[in-house]
Formats: structure tokens, sequence, C-alpha cells
């Protein structure tokens, strides 16, 4: 047997300089028009001018990513990384292997320029023998020119990264987000220490890019605020339609799959998909916090804690929770957990403001929830609240809250995660900003201390706001918020 003949391929490729020929032949000319420069990029040129004052003289290497293989020979639908995204404008699941560079200009500032893989001639194999990249099999990718017309920047092959990357690396320092893919970071690196950087600094240096970029995400502008408020709108389409299926979901069998399978239909459907993975937790699944196994069935007198966001085109996304009777009715158990975790929320809202800080929105929360398990019995004997908000000899209350209040939204679901304490926690809020507001109360089954009427009851309520200069507004306002709002919403959208 040949050597040719035991290579691990197995899909037939024709290879023969007749069809080559014949396949190259006969196409309509492809369309000349370029793309207009989009709103997205005209706000990323802007980030990267910011970048670049920060990063004076330092070559900034920024990748999208790569694809990445699921069963054998298909690849996972393609997200670039925040990063890049935010310092190109390009979303969805644009563009595998592309790497921007900030090259530095002699006399300040820099050039940008992706490489990225453009379009292939109809003359060439990856025309029609690339399953990964060619046209036949994921369709046509952008030219050169569409990308330097959509983007503003400059476009160039991404088969002269390396080169690029390496010239004069031993007189100017280069620094790249190192998470993005680990095989191109592999490649930077050696590229680096060939001309003379040390290698126990770059992971260092690099760490320095990464928490800057992060760190600029933390004030959005008008033009993403708007993306969030589209984000939010989308992603009450898709809780409308979960309300409109509750009524079958006990029947059906595996009901949270159901439901995670009608909010990602629609997720899709008004934007790029879902921005996380759907908690679809019914009944106790509502007490793992991260439940996003969603194969329980759905029982008539459960709750049903549904935490979702869509996530944009431009890959800004909502985070929602609500947790809704799958009858329609709280029972007097579940409204009286409903209702203390709506008095913590209203408390976290009203603590929103310029000026205060980030952790005054889980103090406000959680000191609501701290009275309300003391005032049911559930604190250990003599513990006051005082006593288990104690940071240091308390926090008895964490047992059925666990996570905290808020965090920021934006690309990311958990966004600006490089974020210092200092500049998170501990931050002043300022407009702009776009945080989560999420107190919760979780009675596991088996928790013997907890009452037993209820045990099995989990209840999260979580909204998206952006700081105001007077406040905050709230980007889900219009949602429903009450125990007995959520009852009218149902009874609404079920009787459409």
């Amino acid at each position: 047997m040949s050597e040719e003949q035991t290579k691990p391929e197995n899909r037939a490729r024709p290879t023969t300089d007749e069809f080559r020929a014949f396949v190259a032949e006969d196409w309509a000319p492809r369309s000349t028009e370029t793309p207009g420069l989009t709103e997205a990029a005209r706000r990323a040129a802007e980030r990267r001018e910011a970048l670049s004052a920060a990063f004076e003289g330092d070559r900034l290497v920024i990748p999208a990513g790569g694809l990445k293989v699921r069963s054998n020979d298909s690849d996972y639908v393609f997200r670039p990384h925040t990063a890049f995204a935010y310092l190109t404008g390009l979303g969805a699941d644009r563009e595998p292997d592309a790497v921007l560079v900030m090259e530095p200009r002699e006399g300040g500032g820099h050039e940008s320029v992706l490489y990225f893989r453009p379009l292939a001639g109809r003359d060439t194999e990856e025309f029609f023998g690339d399953s990964r990249y060619g046209e036949f099999w994921v369709g046509a990718r952008p030219t050169i020119e569409d990308v330097e017309s959509e983007l503003g920047l400059t476009g160039a092959h991404v088969d002269g990264f390396n080169d690029a990357v390496g010239k004069d690396a031993g007189e100017v320092a280069v620094r790249m987000i190192r998470d993005a893919e680990a095989a191109l970071t592999a490649r930077v690196d050696e590229i680096r220490a060939n001309n003379g950087a040390a290698i126990e600094s770059l992971a260092e240096r690099d760490d320095v890019l990464a928490h800057h970029v992060s760190h600029m995400r933390i004030v959005k502008d008008d033009w993403e605020i708007e993306q969030m408020q589209q984000a939010v709108d989308a992603t009450r389409v898709g809780f409308d339609a979960v309300i409109a299926e509750l009524p079958t979901v006990v029947e059906r069998g595996r009901g949270e799959r159901w439901v995670e399978g009608v909010f990602g239909l629609h997720a899709r459907h008004q934007g790029n998909g879902v921005g996380y993975d759907s908690i679809c937790a019914a009944g106790d699944h509502a007490n793992t916090l991260h439940w996003i196994k969603n194969t329980g069935d759905i029982a008539p007198d459960e709750l049903l804690l549904l935490d979702a966001g869509v996530e944009v085109d431009s890959l800004f996304t909502a985070d929602v929770t609500r947790t809704l009777p799958i009858s329609g009715t709280f029972t007097d158990a579940q409204r009286e957990i409903y209702d203390a975790v709506y008095e913590a929320q209203q408390a976290g809202f009203a603590a929103i403001r310029p000026g205060a800080k980030f952790s005054d929105i889980h103090a406000a929360s959680i000191r609501v929830i701290a009275e309300k398990l003391h005032g049911w019995g559930l604190l250990p004997e003599g513990v006051s609240v005082e006593d288990t908000l104690d940071a240091e000899h308390g926090q008895y209350h964490r047992r059925w809250m666990v996570h905290g209040t808020s965090h920021h939204l934006g690309l990311d679901v958990h966004d600006c995660a490089l974020a210092t304490r200092a500049e998170y926690m501990d931050a002043e809020l300022r407009p702009g900003m776009v945080l989560t507001v999420e107190p919760g109360l979780y009675f596991k089954a088996d928790d013997l201390k907890a009452p037993e009427r209820f045990r099995g009851i989990g209840v999260r309520i979580e909204d998206d706001v952006v700081v105001t200069e007077d406040g905050c507004r709230n980007l889900t306002g219009d949602w429903p918020h009450s125990a007995d709002e959520v009852e009218a919403w149902i009874r609404e959208v079920q009787s459409r």
C-alpha cells in the first residue's frame, strides 16, 4: 500500500487537470461593488486611536482566533475574539484566522492592517476543493478591497502576517492578545524570542495590552448602548415566545429542552444567536445556579427560571432573567420568595447613581435578602442582620444567595472581566456603564435548614441597566417585574 493510500483522507477530491480547467470556466462576473464604511467600523476606528495613544511605538497584535473542529470534519460556528470585534467592528462569524496588526508609524500613531484570508480566484483549488475555506463549501469570502472599504483600514493576505509581525521585532516591542488562539501565540512568541525578546517577559507584556482593551469597554458610547437596547428588545421576543408555549411544556416531556429550543429559535432569528448558554431551569433545577443541561421535565405547579439573552450581529448581548409560574399563578410560598427578591432588586436599582460604588448595588440588595432571611428565622440563633453582613465573621445569608448582584455587560455577558478590583468592584459608577441587577433566593430541595414550604424553589430577577447622569435607565424597563405584573404578562401573551 502506498503512502498516499495510508493518509487519513476519505473525501473524494477531483484532481484531474481536465476538471480544474473545466470548473474554472464560465462563471458570471463578480460584482465590483464594495460595501460602505459601517457604523461599527467608525466606532472601532475611534477605539484604535485611543489604544494607539496608550501604546505609542509598540506593535499591537489582536487575533480573531481560528476555527475549532467539531465532529471530525466540520467546525463550530465561529465567533471572533471580543478584543478583535471591538477594535475592527466585525461581528457575527467574521473573520476566522484574521489578525489585526496596529503598526507604529514614524512620527507617531499606528497604521491598522487586517491580515485575513481573502476571496480566492475560481481558478484555484481552494475555490472548489477546500472544505474549510473554499467558496463551494462555505460561500464567498470578502476581497481585500471589500475589507478596506467596509472597515476603513488596510487589508492584506494572512500569508504575510509572519513577516509583518517579525519585522524589526528586536527593536520594536510587540504586544498581542494571547488568549485568542494558542497556536498563533506560540508562533509569535517564537518570532519575538528569535529576535531577542526575553521569553519570560512576553506574557506579562501582553497582559498589559489585554487588560487595557478589557477596561476600555467599561463605559459604553451611545451607539453601543443602542446595540444593547436592540439586544434587550430581541430578548423580549424570545421570552414572549416561551410564555406562549408554557401550556404545552408539561405534556411534551423534557420541557426544559423545549424552552431552550424556543428561545434559541428566536435568538437566532432576531440576532446572531444566544449570548450565552440559556438557563431553562424548572423546579429544583433553578437552585443550580448555572443549570445549562436543560434536560428536565416541567411540572404544572413549578416555577421556570429562564436566564437568557440574545446576542445581536454586532455581538453585544442582553442578559435577562425572569422566574415564571408554569400555571400562570404563583403559589403563596412562591410569591413570598418572589416578593422578597423583587424588593431586593428595587433596592439595587435605587443604589445606582454616578459617584456610588459598583459594590453598593450588591450591598443594597443583599441587605434586603438578609433582612428577609432574618425575618423568616433562617439565620442562626442570635445572629442579627448586621452580624450576617459582617464580611469577616458572618455571611450566613450566602447559603441562600451565593452570587453577586451585578456585573458589567456588553460584548461579553460578563464584560470587562480583566479589570482590576479597583477598576471594577471598588470603582465609582459613571454614566454609560451598563450593568445587570440580579438578586435571587435559592432553597434546594434537600436543604433541611429551609422551611419545608420553600424547598425546591429558586427565584432570580435580572434586568440590564445603563448608568445615567442622575441615576439609571432600565433597558428592560417596560418588562414586567412584580409578581402581579408577571402573572398579567402570562395571561396577556397566552390570550393573543
